[in-house]
């Protein structure tokens, strides 16, 4: 077996680790696991040279963005723990596995380059064996990484005439008897009758024999002579002869196929339900496209809806959601018929329900959902993986929580996932992420069992985990195990992203919320190319590609990458502000606390609502005191359009000529001016002293008169209030769609926009919903002394100091 030394460049983030590269067939696993599994105690036995690589312990790529420079802290504990991560190119034939090794598995001593050593019979035996049944395994992931969906059909002998691969197999004909027909349909004129017949015969012949077939010039006389006298054929012999060519895999777009859709499409209003439902599983399974079947299919049921058994409605949801159509006169119908039957159908079949109304996009009522929601949660121990992860779906699709279903399924589901495949492991992490539902037990027991499965990740399937860990600002135990698997996972698929942009841009987001910035993939994302992909996607891309630029901008310093032109981010900022001025800055809860801290502080000059990070999408109430405590304005953004001033018919005196002139009153002085403009901040500042001694405002302090600025009043302009000693306000007056369902854990976004304004210099303050929506009940004083206190708090005035 040959031994190949490779030098692979990891991504920035990461560490640099070595590796042990052998070519082998279908095994992915590490060698110490095989040595485990056998017991030995001698060290690399298997026959051929292994080459390991030394790994300083101290060796780190220097990547560490001085932003976040302290940011883990926690992850050292991680570092050396025994990993196995696979970063696995599939070739022909051949898989390639790199697994990391750690720094204490070995010593420095024992990293240099081993011996090889002779390998006993028996070992060598045993690591046969070990091979082929890895080899067996990883054959199974493979195969059982899409369940099939016609799984429900199982549990019903009614189904075997609703479908065309239900039936028990028929037995296998010699290979000499197909050709038999063959010469027969070339020497004489076979009666309609007759020809499908043959066709059901040679679908029984051996698989090997079936695949010849199709180059068979006797096959193609039989299919033409098919087409020729398809108009002849009864509507049960054209019925045996679409279902003989699922086994003989007849092409989607043959010619037969063709023939017989035109025909079924005349005849669908002559046949029956059962035999237009055995029809429409037919194309399903040979994976043909017959949107005009499909209308008459749902028009047809829509006329008859009262005629349909279980059996039957079931399986036309089964087609409904195969066919990615969604009837919409049959809503209401099909909404009306669940209910009807929700207590007769099997677990499996309430699955197959939920499967087809998720992937024909079909909307259901929120009490629809919550009655099979009530049922699952009651019967989820029975219930079949696949099954259950349909109705996640929808319930995800519907955005509906349901806490009895969801604390259910933190106990049911951690111990089944190991055994579960790598997309259904996916679309139960993401309803958890798309719910806002936190469950550390289910999201370790993801977190565990990926990275041995992450080779069999999609590019949208390492995504969305990223994502999901992201937005529920959630690091696993095993973090940088998890998130080095999926970051190599990232770039094998890479060249996936320029035909599906969204995908990388969900990673990248979902490893920004915790501090993560793999740098090729960033430089990669942000080049002038791939933003002109984005723009072809379906999916409106501009807010995230916005979110990372700017983040990557504020976090990472030493980046050299590319990165967002200037025009195109002033256009996402005015994208996001227009967005922001109709449906943020007017919610009532911001709009009041608006209100309330202009009248406490003096005007509108000193607060500005505002988003002062545009691309997290949020609004906040920007504040900025001076180190004594005084307020200072600042939002002077149109003073004359926001005074709008009258013509009052003042008369043009010398007085008021020098006024104008000289920039002040003669019968003041410069001292007198600015001591009468601090006299309303130092008031204020005294009512926040006495609130913060724990005092009550007086009542003629309990709301500061409104009043504008003054040009006696030491302000400057905006360029110059950024002093030392300064301190920045950035208020958040959040909702509960900021945190994880239920709980006061913020959700990633949110965690990223307040960690970079913390970087930027700004004092975050809370103004939670939990404490702020009551008080929008009570009176003005209670809501102006909680501001108040938030506002004038002495640890913040202390720490500018």
């Amino acid at each position: 077996m040959a031994t190949v030394l490779m030098c692979r460049r990891l991504p920035r983030l990461g560490r640099v680790t070595a590796f042990s590269t052998r070519a082998e067939r279908g095994s992915s696993k590490s060698k110490k696991e095989k040595q485990d599994k056998l017991g030995a105690a001698k060290a690399g036995t298997e026959s051929g040279a292994t080459i390991q690589l030394l790994k300083p312990q101290d060796y780190r790529v220097l990547y560490n963005p001085a932003a976040y420079a302290k940011s883990k802290a926690g992850s050292q504990q991680h570092v050396d723990r025994d990993s196995s991560i696979g970063d696995t190119f599939s070739s022909p034939g051949t898989t390639q596995t790199f697994p990391t090794a750690s720094s204490q598995a070995v010593s420095p001593v024992r990293n240099a380059l081993p011996k090889p050593k002779s390998s006993t019979l028996l070992e060598q035996s045993s690591l046969a064996m070990l091979h082929k049944e890895e080899a067996e395994k990883e054959k199974r992931e493979m195969h059982d990484s899409k369940e099939d969906p016609r799984m429900f059909q199982k549990g019903r002998p009614e189904y075997r005439s609703l479908s065309c691969g239900s039936a028990e197999p028929a037995q296998t004909l010699p290979a000499e008897e197909g050709d038999w027909i063959l010469q027969s349909v070339a020497g004489c004129e076979a009666s309609p009758g007759i020809l499908s017949d043959y066709f059901l015969r040679l679908s029984r012949l051996p698989a090997e024999r079936r695949a010849a077939l199709l180059s068979d010039p006797r096959f193609s006389a039989l299919c033409h002579r098919a087409v020729t006298a398809i108009r002849l054929l009864s509507t049960p012999d054209l019925i045996q002869i679409l279902k003989a060519c699922v086994p003989l895999a007849v092409p989607a777009s043959h010619p037969l196929l063709n023939a017989c859709e035109a025909e079924f499409c005349r005849r669908a209003w002559d046949m029956g339900l059962e035999q237009l439902l055995l029809v429409a599983d037919c194309w399903r399974c040979l994976e043909r496209s017959v949107p005009s079947y499909l209308g008459i299919l749902f028009s047809y049921a829509n006329l008859h809806w009262k005629e349909l058994t279980l059996p039957q409605f079931v399986q036309l949801l089964y087609i409904i959601g195969e066919g990615r159509r969604s009837p919409a006169d049959l809503a209401q119908k099909v909404e009306s018929t669940i209910l009807k039957h929700l207590d007769a159908f099997t677990l499996e079949e309430l699955g197959a329900i939920c499967l087809g109304l998720f992937k024909s996009l079909s909307g259901i009522s929120e009490h629809v959902m919550r009655r099979i929601a009530d049922r699952v949660s009651l019967q989820m121990e029975d219930m079949s993986t696949y099954a259950l992860v349909n109705v996640l779906k929808m319930l995800r699709y519907t955005r509906m929580d349901h806490v009895p279903l969801m604390r259910e399924l933190g106990k049911v589901i951690p111990a089944r996932i190991p055994a579960t495949n790598i997309q259904g492991i996916m679309h139960i992490t993401l309803t958890y992420s798309s719910l806002h539902f936190f469950d550390e037990d289910v999201l370790a027991a993801v977190a565990t069992s990926l990275p041995s499965k992450v080779s069999y990740c999609r590019s949208k399937d390492a995504a969305k985990f990223l994502w999901s860990f992201g937005c529920l600002d959630y690091e696993p135990p095993n973090e940088e195990e998890f998130y080095s698997s999926l970051i190599k996972q990232l770039h094998a698929k890479l060249h996936e992203f320029s035909k599906f942009p969204e995908h990388l841009l969900t990673a990248l987001l979902g490893l920004a919320f915790v501090k993560r910035f793999p740098e090729e993939l960033i430089d990669f994302a942000l080049r002038e190319e791939f933003v002109e992909k984005t723009r072809g996607s379906k999916y409106e891309l501009n807010k995230d590609l916005f979110t990372l630029g700017k983040s990557v901008e504020i976090e990472c310093p030493t980046y050299q990458g590319s990165q967002l032109p200037p025009q195109l981010c002033q256009e996402f900022t005015e994208m996001v502000s227009s967005f922001a001025e109709r449906e943020i800055y007017v919610r009532p809860e911001i709009t009041e606390a608006t209100s309330l801290l202009e009248s406490m502080l003096g005007g509108p000059e000193y607060v500005k609502n505002h988003m002062i990070l545009p691309h997290t999408r949020s609004s906040d109430l920007e504040v900025r005191l001076a180190t004594d405590g005084h307020p200072i304005p600042f939002n002077f953004k149109d003073p004359v359009a926001a005074k709008k001033l009258k013509d009052m018919g003042v008369s043009l005196t010398d007085d008021l000529m020098s006024q104008l002139i000289q920039g002040r009153a003669h019968k003041l002085s410069p001292t007198e001016v600015g001591n009468e403009g601090s006299i309303h901040r130092q008031d204020r500042g005294d009512a926040a002293a006495a609130l913060l001694l724990g005092a009550a405002l007086p009542a003629a302090q309990a709301e500061p008169p409104a009043r504008l600025w003054q040009p006696g009043e030491q302000a400057e302009p905006p360029a110059r209030l950024c002093q030392p000693g300064e301190v920045r306000l950035a208020l958040q007056v959040s909702n509960r769609n900021h945190f994880c369902y239920g709980s006061r854990r913020l959700l990633g976004l949110h965690c990223l926009k307040r960690r970079q304004l913390r970087l930027l210099g700004y004092t975050v303050l809370e103004i939670p919903f939990w404490e702020w929506f009551p008080l929008l009940k009570r009176t003005r004083s209670e809501k102006l002394s909680y501001l108040h206190y938030k506002v004038f708090c002495p640890q913040l005035l202390t720490r500018a100091a």
